[in-house]
């Protein structure tokens, strides 16, 4: 799992077990992590589309997107 901390520019992989995702390939902000033991994360995100759905480690998926703020 990548270690996310507030205010890591992310980029969607996917969100595999939710209903009406994020679009794969959506940049946002990262907001707030709640982190449960070393195993489970929720990541609360500023999508750029104006989306606030939160993540969930595992089962989603992203990539850091690196020298961008």
């Amino acid at each position: 799992m990548i270690k996310l901390a507030k205010g890591n520019r992310i980029e969607l992989i996917e969100m595999p077990e939710d209903p009406n995702p994020v679009p794969r390939g959506t940049r946002g902000t990262v907001t707030h992590v709640n982190r449960v033991g070393d195993a489970f994360a929720q990541v609360s995100v500023d999508w750029d589309n104006g989306s606030t759905l939160m993540l969930t480690f595992p089962p989603d998926r992203v990539r850091l997107v690196v020298g961008e703020s």
